[in-house]
């Protein structure tokens, strides 16, 4: 009924030396979880410029996952005073604890070197990223003349 292992001496079942030959908390077969989302968020996803359908001086970001939009960043940017806004930041589901928002907005770093972004951004979700990211929340005074009409207008209009 008990055998007796190697390692301590102990009487153990029978049953559980096969169990515990693969890992007691691991599981099979299935790949999954915060950590495989983290790799296909660096791995899998692209980061593509485009413009925005709401308006014609907003800029986006998309973020596709096999062929399949995921998440997007909506933002203007003016090249005269080096200040840009995001207006924006959206991100399916399964996708939200990943580091893909840091990536985008890193992105956008990199494709902006020496502008200062702001946001107009209120949701919980937004404004722990931004605040992560050292993003502060855009003021009417310190933004730019080109870009005041953005953060000043009110979400409806």
């Amino acid at each position: 009924m008990y055998a007796m292992t190697n390692a301590h001496g102990r009487p153990v079942r029978e049953g559980s030396l096969q169990r515990r030959a693969k890992g007691r908390h691991r599981r099979s077969g299935r790949r999954g979880g915060r950590w495989h989302r983290r790799l296909l968020a660096y791995r899998g996803v692209e980061l593509l410029p485009t413009s925005a359908l709401e308006g014609a001086d907003e800029e986006c970001l998309l973020l596709v996952h096999i062929r399949k939009v995921i998440g997007r960043v909506t933002y203007r940017a003016c090249d005269e005073c080096a200040e840009g806004v995001i207006t924006d930041v959206v991100l399916d589901e399964p996708f939200r604890d990943c580091g893909l928002g840091t990536r985008a907005l890193c992105h956008l770093r990199s494709q902006y070197p020496g502008v200062t972004w702001r946001t107009t951004l209120e949701s919980r979700l937004t404004r722990d990223l931004l605040h992560r990211m050292r993003i502060p929340k855009a003021a009417e005074q310190g933004t730019c003349p080109h870009l005041r009409s953005t953060v000043t207008a009110p979400a409806g209009s």
